[in-house]
């Protein structure tokens, strides 16, 4: 999980410019203020890019916070593509 925080991170900061560092497990949309409906789409789309996977409607539907990020992310990266 820490590589998987690390990268979410990453991504974090190509989607907002801000401190990787300020992104934690316990991060939710209130404690990053760009963090709102067109801030999520930046963040599915760097997502993808930094982990190199597509994420479908529901599964960025279900990204409502860094813990549930890291959930997708590390299933999806456990779980051969169909």
């Amino acid at each position: 999980m820490e590589n998987t925080i690390g990268k979410v991170q990453e991504a974090f900061h190509a989607a907002f410019n801000i401190d990787p560092q300020s992104i934690s497990i316990d991060t939710t949309p209130p404690d990053v203020p760009a963090w709102d409906s067109m801030g999520h789409v930046a963040l599915a789309s760097c997502l993808e890019s930094v982990f190199g996977l597509s994420f479908d409607i529901d599964e960025v539907m279900e990204m409502e916070n860094v813990r549930q990020i890291v959930k997708i992310v590390e299933a999806r990266l456990t779980t051969p593509a169909a």
